[in-house]
Formats: structure tokens, sequence, C-alpha cells
């Protein structure tokens, strides 16, 4: 989902910020690192939330059922890799320079992309699905009405 990218880029660049690093090429790369686990993570949940509505769930029951069940394999995803990159946080030796930024980075992004993964994208998805209910109920009684 293309939504998750600005809630991953918000903690990168806040982690940026606070260890007061500069942006650089290992940085940058850590983006791209990042962009794609919150971009998996939400195709992971969106995907399971289309797979319920289309078992005939109410949209209600479809974020509520989704969210507890994918909460589990989305924390995991994003704590395999947080716990991945966090020798490279205290790296010292050669190569540190370029380490550090890529899991501060990543580490940074994944907090603030998993927190609201779970909580923002199944509200906007709850919005937009009973937005999209409403119109094909508007519709059907509009053809039954002619």
């Amino acid at each position: 989902m293309v939504l998750n990218l600005p809630f991953a880029l918000v903690g990168g660049i806040i982690a940026v910020w606070v260890f007061r690093m500069n942006l650089s090429v290992s940085s940058a790369v850590a983006f791209i690192v990042l962009l794609g686990i919150a971009v998996q993570n939400g195709v992971v949940l969106v995907a399971f939330f289309r797979q319920l509505r289309a078992e005939g769930k109410s949209v209600d029951e479809t974020v509520t059922t989704g969210c507890n069940l994918r909460f589990r394999p989305l924390l995991m995803t994003a704590l395999v890799s947080f716990i991945g990159h966090f020798p490279m946080l205290y790296a010292t030796g050669s190569g540190a320079d370029i380490q550090k930024p890529l899991a501060v980075v990543v580490m940074g992004g994944l907090i603030t992309s998993t927190l609201l993964t779970l909580i923002v994208l199944p509200t906007i998805y709850d919005w937009f699905e009973t937005r999209a209910d409403a119109r094909i109920e508007k519709e059907e009684v509009l053809k039954d009405t002619l």
C-alpha cells in the first residue's frame, strides 16, 4: 500500500534528526529498505482485509478481525528487521560510518510504520470501504426505483 510510505518516512526522518545525522548514500539506501518493509506490511494487512470482505464480512468486522489476526505477523516482520539492525546501531569498527545511518533510518521508520499501519491504515480502509458500500447501496436503490 502506498499509504504506508509516509508512515515509514516520518519515522526515518525523525530518527535522522534525533541522532543528528546527515543524509548520506547509506541513509538513502535505508529509506529504500524501509519503504519495502512498509509496503509489505500494508499489503499483508489489506490483502487479508480483502479476503475477509470476499467471505462476506461487514466492514467493521473485517477491520477488527483483520487487525486481530494480522497483528502478530506485522509485528514479527518489523521486529525481526529491527533486531537485525540493532548491532549496526552500536557498530564502532570498520564501516560503522555506513552501517549506523542505515540502522537509524530503518529502526526509526519501522517504529512509526508499524504503529501507524496498525492504527491509521485500518481507519482509512474502514472509511473508504464504508463509502464504497454506501455508494453501491445507493446505486442499487436507484436501479430498483427505475
